[in-house]
């Protein structure tokens, strides 16, 4: 498995990350699916536990277009994006035609209200089974008991995931075989399913600009993030891509 800064992520589909996320589906199968971009590559660089938890997990699929970049600079020339919100999309889609229940953990009350009511409206014979806005606040060991039994026996096969990163993942890592469903680590997923935020145009994120879109949308929340990790992530990539060629260079004069 290729590794990004010490991160797998697989150079998958979305054809390709739908079937195997269906297959576990049909079968009861506690999975955990995760779509990496730039922050959450750099909080794993950052943090050796959650690299760690995050590479425990089932799948790792590059979310962002810089992630795609990578993959192919380290030899895996077909890698594609597959994108979290659009992966939602298609596996609600899946979901439908295959008659499996799904749920959604996250978001505020008012974008899962939201959210829910779209999805119902754009997938009329999808079964939604579960839909919870936790509290923000950590919750206690009883609360996430009965939270965890809720979701089990509503019977939902894939559940979606909306708590922002890193804890969203680490909820999900958290519950890895304690709920038998496929867990899928979404992010703002749920926003722009909703509609209560816009995404960036196609064109944007096609040439790996989407962070500009959102950093205008909102530059409080997020300059933090890009202005802390963006450098970082190119710089360390840089570093790590000559060692690769380095040692390439190295073995094949041996």
């Amino acid at each position: 498995m290729p590794e990004i800064l010490g991160l797998q992520v697989a150079p998958t589909s979305y054809a390709e990350m739908a079937a195997t996320s269906l297959d576990w589906a049909s079968r009861r199968e506690s999975r955990a699916v995760f779509f990496a971009n730039v922050h959450v590559v750099m909080e794993a660089y950052d943090d050796p536990q959650f690299r760690s938890s995050l590479n425990a997990g089932d799948l790792t699929c590059p979310d962002g277009v810089p992630l795609v970049w990578a993959l192919r600079a380290l030899g895996n020339r077909n890698a594609t994006r597959v994108y979290g919100p659009d992966s939602t999309v298609v596996l609600l889609e899946a979901a439908e035609q295959a008659d499996l229940p799904v749920g959604f953990y996250g978001g505020s009350p008012e974008v899962l209200q939201q959210l829910v009511q779209r999805v119902q409206q754009q997938h009329p014979r999808l079964r939604i089974v579960y839909a919870l806005s936790p509290p923000f606040r950590p919750l206690t060991v009883e609360e996430d008991e009965k939270i965890t039994q809720e979701i089990a026996s509503s019977g939902a096969r894939m559940l979606f995931v909306g708590l922002g990163c890193p804890k969203q993942e680490k909820w999900v890592m958290q519950h890895h075989g304690r709920i038998p469903a496929v867990m899928f680590a979404v992010g703002a997923a749920f926003d722009f399913i909703a509609g209560t935020t816009a995404q960036a145009p196609r064109w944007m994120m096609r040439s790996g600009l989407e962070w500009v879109f959102r950093f205008a949308s909102e530059p409080r929340r997020l300059a933090r993030r890009y202005l802390k990790h963006n450098p970082r992530y190119v710089a360390y990539f840089l570093r790590q891509l000559i060692l690769t060629r380095t040692r390439q260079d190295g073995n094949s004069g041996a």
